[in-house]
């Protein structure tokens, strides 16, 4: 069984030009991010709603701000939280803190005060930089911070565009407001514009030992539990860029544009957009808001080589009147990542638009993507191929042993992109990793499992694995059956604790507008005849408006089952 995993069978295909393995150099994202700037000093690296920023403007702005950290006392090893929007600030600064050897926790802009505090706290981050219209969340933490960088969403348009940031967030942040001009006359809050302008470009030479130093704090989703922080170091952001950059093969360095519209707070829209743009050379399109227009009128502007998002965005566009304006055919790659993507999705995106949506699968615990569907050789239903130089395998549920392929178990992942670990946690950490044959593997919690081409395909989570009398039932697997009827327009399943069966499957249904009071649950049951095991059709049925997610998009299942279940 081992060496079924182990002898790779997706290797065969692999595009032609895309190596099983690769060689990184032990180097650091400051050494990378220095190179990228000056062989490409004189091209535009992001476009901010029209304002160009080349790649000699960026570093100058990254050192200048560095300079300005330093002096306020920002050293290696610090926390540097960020609560900001998709803006060029959000990359200036990160390359800045890197450049002190400091790291990056970022927060969600949608938190709320008690989940800001609970991540500040968690990661002791002692400095922030924070977008000011979400300054007052912060306020509301009470938590004191050694120093408050403020920046607003116009920082970085030109003067005849000011107007253009206040409409970009009126429609996502209508309640919310600057705070006072006054605020800056605290001795801690400064205006990250006045930094950049004021201090000269001559950052420490701060010295980084890349497999050993952090870079990069996430927390996961809190999907499962309280966010964790997972401790994501130089090499690793270096390592998984290049597997990442590597599949990429038709790519050609310093010649793409990629549409930085995903946030950049989580990772899938950060490592596949921010840093590979920065790494290699490309432009980035960068929305602070994902507007449907916006994105739509970037890519045919701009000629936008890469589309990436999460499944949410595609069954929107699947259903927009003008999604048709972009020739799709011209783009090299349109990628859906962050979440499982619906068959019922990827099959209505290639009736609307003629091509077919690659599938990508990563987690903050290993980075990002570990795996994709090669170009042109993609398989509808299937999370792809493992990246070079990343294994993938299927182990038992609760034993640290391979299981034969095409049966059902927990993905786990090795190879040089994994996180360290979780912050503070090293129970958690020990519980998500196996060491077999002196190889560390990482489970995922996913439940996947490998065909005998070797492409995984998702089922579910394994914390919503739901047991019928004995019997499993996956609940993404309801949820796909039940996405196929025509009146329904979201769905999420769990299974809630009944004393006589172990757990019943409940289906929370959002019918479509033009549907609403013509549809049953006795309708629903009988549709489920025949599409699904007598066991696995739900036996509660609740219609609901809406159904709770998580910042990304996702289905919460966690909110559903301590909310509704």
């Amino acid at each position: 069984m081992k060496s079924i995993y182990l002898k790779k069978p997706w290797l065969k295909f692999y595009p032609d030009g895309v190596p099983s393995d690769i060689e990184v150099p032990l180097r650091s994202v400051n050494d990378a991010f220095n190179e990228a700037t000056e062989k490409w000093k004189s091209k535009t690296a992001i476009i901010f709603y029209g304002k160009k920023i080349s790649f000699q403007e960026l570093r100058e702005k990254v050192d200048r701000l560095a300079t300005a950290l330093f002096d306020l006392g920002v050293k290696k090893g610090d926390r540097v939280a960020f609560l900001m929007l998709n803006s060029p600030e959000f990359l200036i600064g990160f390359f800045a803190v890197l450049k002190l050897g400091a790291i990056v926790t970022p927060i969600s802009p949608v938190y709320v005060s008690d989940e800001i505090k609970y991540q500040l706290e968690n990661s002791g981050a002692e400095h922030i930089i924070c977008l000011d219209i979400l300054y007052d969340a912060l306020e509301k933490t009470g938590i004191g911070l050694k120093n408050i960088i403020l920046t607003n969403i116009t920082d970085s348009l030109p003067k005849l565009k000011k107007i253009l940031g206040k409409s970009i967030l009126r429609g996502v942040y209508q309640k919310m407001a600057a705070p006072s001009p006054n605020i800056f006359s605290h001795k801690n809050i400064y205006q990250l514009k006045d930094l950049i302008r004021t201090y000269p470009a001559d950052p420490p030479n701060t010295p980084i030992q890349p497999r050993e130093d952090l870079a990069w704090l996430p927390y996961t989703g809190g999907t499962t539990g309280f966010p964790k922080g997972v401790m994501i170091s130089h090499y690793n952001i270096v390592v998984n860029d290049m597997q990442f950059r590597t599949f990429l093969h038709h790519f050609s360095e310093g010649n793409e544009v990629l549409l930085g519209y995903m946030p950049f707070y989580h990772v899938a829209g950060f490592m596949a957009v921010a840093v590979n743009s920065i790494f290699h050379g490309f432009t980035n399109i960068i929305l602070t808001s994902p507007d449907l227009d916006d994105i739509l009128n970037s890519i045919v502007k701009y000629k936008v080589s890469m589309f990436a998002g999460a499944p949410a965005i595609f069954e929107s566009l699947k259903d927009y009147d003008r999604t048709n304006l972009v020739a799709w055919n011209e783009l090299k790659l349109i990628m859906s990542a962050a979440d499982s993507l619906h068959e019922s999705t990827a099959k209505d995106w290639k009736s609307k638009t003629g091509e077919t949506i690659h599938e990508y699968y990563g987690q903050t615990e290993l980075t990002c993507a570990v795996m994709g569907n090669p170009a042109g050789r993609g398989k509808i239903g299937s999370i792809g191929v493992p990246l070079p130089g990343t294994a993938g395998a299927i182990l038992h549920l609760e034993k640290d042993e391979f299981i034969p392929m095409g049966e059902i178990g927990e993905l786990a992942i090795s190879g040089p992109q994994l996180a360290k670990g979780y912050w503070h946690n090293e129970e958690a950490t020990r519980e998500c990793e196996a060491i077999i044959d002196g190889v560390r593997w990482w489970r995922t919690g996913d439940l996947t499992k490998m065909d005998e081409d070797g492409y995984f395909f998702l089922y579910d989570r394994k914390k919503d694995l739901i047991k019928y009398k004995g019997l499993q039932v996956l609940a993404r697997e309801v949820e796909e059956a039940l996405k196929k009827h025509p009146k329904i327009k979201e769905v999420g399943v769990i299974g809630v604790p009944d004393i006589k069966v172990g757990q019943l499957v409940k289906a929370f249904v959002v019918v479509e507008s033009d549907a609403r009071g013509t549809l049953s649950e006795k309708d629903i049951v009988e549709y489920c005849q025949g599409k699904l095991s007598h066991y696995k059709i739900p036996k509660i049925i609740e219609f609901v408006g809406e159904l709770p997610k998580t910042d990304i998009g996702k289905v919460s299942r966690r909110e559903l089952r301590e909310e509704r279940g």
